[in-house]
């Protein structure tokens, strides 16, 4: 269960996200305040929610946190340039 939990979360992490916004605190427990978490949604959605996971199961932002959370973010910016890519080479 928790494999597919994971896939679930690496490929759809938006609706993820809405979910856990709708019926849960854990952005709020997270995140205090609700633009980081909107700005997250937009931008980077699964650096998001990394970064909620690390903070709610009390792990430091070190270490192999660290890196987990820095392959989020290329992940995540990879997403929105690899469009770009694309477009100049046509």
């Amino acid at each position: 269960m928790p494999c597919l939990l994971l896939i679930l979360v690496l490929a759809f992490p938006r609706i993820v996200l809405v979910l856990m916004l709708l019926f849960s605190n854990y952005l709020a427990r997270a995140y205090h305040g609700l633009i980081l978490p909107l700005l997250g949604f937009i931008f980077v959605p699964l650096t998001t929610l990394a970064y909620a996971w690390m903070v709610n199961t009390g792990q430091p932002i070190a270490g192999v946190n660290l890196l987990i959370l820095l392959v989020a973010i290329v992940i995540d910016l990879g997403g929105l340039g690899g469009g770009e890519y694309h477009r100049r080479s046509r």
